[in-house]
């Protein structure tokens, strides 16, 4: 039991650090967002989709070692979670005390993340509200009132102001 709650400590502290670094990497992306640096903000994408399938590995040996410590202490696998397990170490101080320091690590190191990934996702949507914005006054600049030109037939020509259909003219 000792060394299967030893391993759990081990994959709790090897998460906590590739969380750490998404967090790092989720605090850069931020003042990238802001800058409109898109070709760093693919990269970082990139770097984190690396941490993130770590993250995922070490999430299956997390799994595996709770299935075995359940096992051993005839528990429910399923209902098995870390805050039980950490009250059903009080006969062992010093275990229950690594377990319970990772436990909190991993939970504030994941909140961080959760807030800062909040926040860019923020200023995400407000970036596209802008780029949605400067679009409908590009389109509004076409859609300019119409000149009072009349054709033989005694209609209107249909011209807008300012506004030239073509976007080169190789004549000139």
């Amino acid at each position: 039991m000792a060394s299967l709650v030893e391993n759990l400590v081990e994959i709790l502290d090897q998460e906590c650090t590739l969380y750490e670094k998404l967090l790092g990497l989720s605090s850069r992306k931020t003042t990238i967002i802001i800058k409109g640096d898109l070709e760093a903000l693919a990269e970082i994408t990139d770097e984190e989709q690396c941490i993130i399938g770590g993250i995922q590995g070490l999430e299956k040996q997390r799994e595996t070692a709770m299935k075995d410590i359940a096992n051993v202490l005839n528990k429910d696998v399923n209902s098995l979670k870390l805050t039980e397990l950490i009250q059903i170490l009080d006969k062992r101080p010093v275990d229950q005390k690594k377990l319970a320091f990772q436990r909190d690590r991993l939970v504030g190191v994941a909140d961080n993340v959760r807030r800062v990934n909040g926040q860019n996702q923020q200023l995400l949507e407000s970036s596209l509200e802008m780029v949605q914005f400067e679009m409908n006054i590009i389109q509004a600049a076409k859609m300019a009132p119409q000149t009072a030109n009349y054709s033989r037939a005694a209609g209107t020509t249909g011209e807008c102001l300012g506004y030239t259909s073509g976007g080169f003219d190789a004549k000139q």
